[in-house]
């Protein structure tokens, strides 16, 4: 599922050829100890996922299947740690659903197919706090700071794969936790009138996650973890990285960054959407079973709270995208695969699942048969209708000659037919889960392999081919009035062409020849005097200065 075809189609804008091209710069200088975007300090990262990218570009060479490499691997690991997790505290049947359910989900599985860090940085989340789980519940002599240990390393090594939000997470979730287990014990101590011996005996296995050593182990770990990039990048460079990456994080956090805005709601629409089928199945997981064992409706309880905590923590980040809440795939796919398990007893699907499925099922095989068919007959459909698309660049983007078969309608239409089969029939639980899971699984295959690349040539693919053609030229490249790390990547940028900024690339002579990109609603280059336009494609156009 993961490793076929990750060089397909080009890498996206921005956060794809970000990261890539800061793995690229790592090759180029040799500099593997600081993260650069054009060989300047780059600090709105840390580095390990970067490192992985470089390590693979180093194995299969400076491209998009090297780039997004990582992910597939972590996409493989991710399944087996579901499948094993599932088994320990449940069984096989509810590991292979959770695995099946991950897989088989629209983002979920998409992410594994990126070039993006949230796959690892979840990863390690997910395992920091499984193992946190696991320091509750385990509280033997040989053991004793194990668990402890692990939790520290994972949670130390999300810090330093996207910054202090994985340790942010982990210590919510665990405040939160404690919470619920002060007010259990004081519950039961008022309505009991019992001693507090008799309030830990109620609670059972519902232990504090680390006693004070414990706790000391876990923040250790994590801080040797970190400390192995941030400290060192502050002894030797000094404070003002760590500094400057703090600000990032905290006008992140306050502000719309980018553009990135939306309403509280996003995150919850983005889940519920893009977390399709399994989106559908969580509710039920949500209440009480007195049939789970003591471990069980604890390892619910820290999946409940982690959901919860990613869910409102982002929705209150005024900066809103869509992969912010991508930890959430974790413990909304355990749900999914929760209460698919306990209804696998019964004999039919219950109604409101099976109408939901209906509806989105539908309206999401209609949306994968009709853009093919918008593609087979743009050009009539912009003749009629282009007058309702206020964006001249969008519009313009549209022109993009696009080669079809003619077939690629015909999976969205088959994916309808699945949902009504599982709609209609009479078939066992079992049967009817496997088939929306798996079927989604190849329509999402489908989607990587024959549409996203139709999409990409809309969107990029005219200024990605220009930077292509001049990549080994002696030119400088650049982008004007819009922001790109393409020209860095695709134009294969080398430190002596950043020594420049984007003023002097217009107004200044320069040393060697400068092209610069820019969009059509923006191209202001016309009244600049040395600047010939060389060309217009699909919205971009193409200027030189000798």
């Amino acid at each position: 599922m993961f490793l076929p075809f990750l060089g397909s189609v080009h890498l996206f804008d921005w956060d794809e050829i970000n990261f890539a091209e800061s793995a690229r710069e790592m090759l180029v200088t040799g500099d593997y100890a600081r993260v650069q975007i054009n060989f300047k300090p780059f600090w709105e990262k840390p580095p390990l996922f970067i490192w992985m990218q470089a390590l693979s570009m180093k194995i299969f060479g400076i491209n998009e299947y090297a780039a997004r490499f990582p992910n597939a691997i972590t996409g493989i690991i991710t399944l087996l740690v579901l499948f094993f997790v599932g088994k320990k505290h449940f069984d096989k049947k509810m590991g292979l659903l959770w695995a099946m359910v991950y897989a088989g989900s629209f983002l979920p599985h998409l992410y594994f197919k990126s070039g993006i860090i949230d796959p690892v940085f979840n990863l390690f989340i997910f395992l920091g706090i499984y193992f946190i789980y696991k320091s509750s519940i385990e509280k033997f002599a040989s053991g004793k700071y194990k668990n402890s240990a692990v939790a520290g390393l994972f949670i130390g090594l999300a810090v330093i794969t996207k910054g202090p939000v994985g340790l942010l997470v982990a210590g919510l979730s665990i405040l939160v936790y404690l919470l619920i287990l002060f007010l259990k014990r004081r519950n039961h101590l008022r309505e009991k009138d019992s001693s507090p011996l008799q309030a830990n005996v109620y609670i059972g296995r519902y232990n504090n996650p680390f006693t004070i050593k414990e706790a000391l182990v876990f923040a250790g770990v994590c801080a040797l973890v970190a400390f192995g990039w941030f400290g060192i990048e502050t002894v030797k460079n000094g404070p003002w990285f760590l500094q400057e990456f703090i600000v990032y994080q905290i006008r992140l956090f306050k502000t719309q960054d980018a553009g990135h805005g939306g309403p509280f709601i996003y995150h919850f629409v983005v889940l519920y959407l893009g977390c399709f089928p399994a989106s559908i199945f969580i509710f039920k997981a949500f209440k009480k079973d007195l049939a789970d064992n003591e471990d069980q409706s604890i390892l619910k309880l820290w999946m409940v709270i982690c959901f919860l905590v990613v869910l409102i923590l982002f929705s209150i980040v005024k900066t809103k995208i869509v992969h912010y809440s991508s930890f959430c795939y974790f413990p909304l796919t355990f749900f999914a695969a929760y209460s698919i398990w306990k209804m696998l007893a019964g004999n039919l699907i219950e109604k409101l699942y099976r109408v939901q499925i209906l509806i989105i099922g539908v309206l999401i095989g209609l949306l994968f048969a009709a853009f093919p068919l918008f593609l087979q007959h743009k050009k009539s459909l912009l003749e009629k209708y282009a007058f309702l698309i206020k964006d001249d660049f969008a519009l313009a983007n549209l022109e993009a000659e696009i080669p079809m078969s003619g077939f690629e309608w015909i999976p969205g239409i088959l994916y309808i037919f699945v949902i009504l089969y599982i709609y209609f029939s009479n078939r066992n639980n079992y049967q009817k889960i496997s088939v929306l899971f798996l079927s989604t699984c190849v329509l999402i295959q489908f989607a990587l392999y024959f549409l996203v690349p139709k999409i990409e040539a809309f969107s990029q693919r005219a200024a990605i081919d220009f930077f292509e053609s001049k990549k080994d030229e002696n030119a400088i490249l650049d982008v004007h009035g819009y922001k790109s790390y393409a020209h860095l990547f695709y134009g294969k940028r080398m430190p002596e062409n950043a020594l420049y900024s984007e003023a002097q690339h217009i107004w200044d002579p320069l040393p060697k020849p400068v092209y610069l990109v820019t969009k059509i609603n923006n191209s202001d280059l016309d009244q600049v005097k040395g600047f010939i336009k060389i060309g217009q494609k699909n919205g971009f156009v193409f200027y030189k200065k000798q």
